[in-house]
């Protein structure tokens, strides 16, 4: 028969095994805060709209094992809960939730109207009670769960133009999935992510004529700029041809 020391001793070993895996549980929900918010950050770099995807699914799915974490911690010691349940009526509790993957969708086509934008996502077996969608003002994060065992995500985290939230809606067909994006102002979109605009560099070529360099800079100028710049162009291109000090004339004759 075991004396009461080496039963103390027990005790003391699982109580802190106990503790040890509270610590480890704590460090774990701390890691993966900062691994959000640096996932974060980078979905805000971001410019192509494959990188923006994944990294919205990788969010998402930390996410989910952020809040497994967060329930463990949160459960209750046995001697709580007992005091607990002999005071209220029990109950039920659900199991804590799996890390749900997700594959990211496509195959996809889309056609605009002056009002609305509509997705069609290839996808078959789809059903309409396990589809969510989460519309923000100029983003769209679709989420389809159990088609053959599988989850798929569509997502869009930068639209090209604003759209209403609660006006948006999806309809589950045979073999898709269409979107229908309301749109806040009337118009074409053309392009149905937003693209970042890129300031291409003046060329470095040193066979190149310098005078026909600054004339295409100055073209580029004059179709790009405000009323004021091309004024202020327009100016200088005719005292030029006029003979008043300036640039060449024939260097502004091919402008």
């Amino acid at each position: 028969m075991p004396s009461f020391f080496h039963v103390m001793t027990s005790i003391c070993e699982i109580i802190f095994r106990l503790l040890n895996s509270v610590v480890i549980v704590k460090q774990m929900a701390s890691d993966l805060l900062e691994d959000l918010q640096e996932l974060r950050k980078l979905l805000e770099l971001a410019k192509r709209p494959h990188v923006q995807a994944l990294l919205s699914n990788e969010i998402s799915n930390l996410e989910k094992v952020r809040e497994t974490s967060m329930e463990v911690e949160e459960m209750p010691n046995p001697s709580t809960a007992d005091k607990v349940s002999n005071e209220v009526a029990p109950v039920e509790r659900r199991p804590a939730s799996r890390s749900v993957h997700y594959i990211n969708l496509s195959t996809f086509s889309w056609d605009e109207e002056s009002e609305k934008v509509k997705i069609y996502i290839s996808l078959e077996g789809a059903a309409q009670e396990k589809v969510e969608a989460d519309y923000q003002e100029q983003s769209v994060n679709l989420k389809i769960h159990d088609v053959n065992g599988k989850n798929y995500q569509f997502a869009v985290p930068r639209l090209a133009k604003k759209i209403v939230p609660s006006a948006c809606k999806f309809l589950v067909k045979p073999k898709r999935v269409i979107l229908t994006l309301k749109k806040a102002d009337l118009g074409s979109w053309f392009e149905l992510t937003k693209k970042e605009e890129k300031i291409k560099p003046p060329s470095l070529d040193k066979e190149a004529d310098p005078m026909a360099g600054l004339m295409g800079l100055m073209k580029n100028m004059y179709e790009e700029g405000d009323d004021e710049m091309k004024k202020t162009i327009a100016k200088a291109w005719t005292d030029a041809r006029s003979g008043k000090p300036g640039m060449g004339s024939s260097s502004m004759d091919s402008f």
